[in-house]
């Protein structure tokens, strides 16, 4: 148990989110979707923001199978330049930040969620796995009103700025694009409400079924002999129940494995991705 945590507290908050897990597992094997048009319509959302006609969207379910991936891909996919990264850019490039998107990955404070909020006021924000923003009363109210559905949306911040650069408060017209490994049920609702929300939990098979369909593509490891990703897919499928983490990061390492470790490769790729 973490320092610090009185031990009700600590169980009260593990049964809370053991119940959200239970209750994702089953909307994943209840919905009529499967879990590669449930990743289509993560693009859709995506390109329907980018376009202007949604302010925000929440993408949750579990890590490494693809999230990111999907949402820059819209993105990129609607003509949008990725600004995350000023350095790579000349001194004096003109940047239309309205036709950009930032990603933020990590931590933030509220302060700092203030300032890129208004550095990409017209632009889109895409929040990876950048889970603070959405447990924090403050930032929570930033990003209440930075999504919300009147006509004009304006963040204020009214403690002391000491920030000559930042107004204490300005009009949003930009979109925010949540990525989170929670499900939906732990994240907070009215964030939810104002958003297109898609939920990628999935069950051991689903997860199976969407490493078959990435691997089926031909930008997914082009370097890796089509033979050698299928034969480790096959060797995590029949281990799926014991291995430590069910996600495209293992089906890598195992088809690395497979590649270069010769006739003891499935020894090697057991021993090295069942907990």
């Amino acid at each position: 148990m973490p320092r610090g945590v009185p031990k009700a507290g600590f169980r009260k908050t593990k049964n809370r989110m053991a119940k959200a897990n239970e209750t994702v597992m089953a909307k994943a094997v209840e919905s009529r979707f499967s879990i590669n048009q449930r990743f289509e319509f993560v693009g859709d959302m995506v390109l329907m923001l980018a376009k202007g006609d949604q302010a925000s969207v929440v993408v949750s379910g579990p890590g490494g199978l693809g999230k990111s991936h999907t949402v820059v891909a819209a993105l990129e996919a609607s003509g949008l330049t990725d600004v995350t990264v000023l350095d790579e850019f000349e001194v004096g490039s003109v940047l239309d930040t309205a036709k950009s998107y930032r990603v933020i990955k990590g931590y933030s404070t509220p302060k700092g969620l203030y300032r890129t909020l208004y550095e990409n006021k017209d632009g889109v924000v895409v929040f990876d796995d950048c889970d603070s923003v959405l447990k924090d009363p403050v930032s929570l109210n930033l990003l209440k009103a930075a999504l919300d559905s009147y006509d004009r949306r304006i963040i204020s911040w009214r403690a002391d700025m000491r920030d000559e650069e930042l107004p204490q408060s300005f009009e949003f017209k930009g979109r925010v694009v949540f990525i989170s490994n929670l499900p939906s049920e732990a994240l907070d609702q009215a964030i939810i409400s104002r958003s297109m929300a898609v939920d990628l939990s999935m069950t051991a098979e689903q997860k199976i079924q969407r490493m078959q369909f990435l691997l089926d593509q031909p930008d997914f490891m082009p370097e890796y002999a089509k033979s050698f990703k299928q034969d480790a897919l096959n060797l995590i499928d029949s281990l799926r129940d014991s291995v430590k983490e069910l996600s495209l990061r293992t089906l890598i390492q195992v088809t690395k494995i497979r590649k270069s470790a010769g006739a003891k490769w499935k020894d090697l790729a057991e021993y090295t991705i069942v907990g």
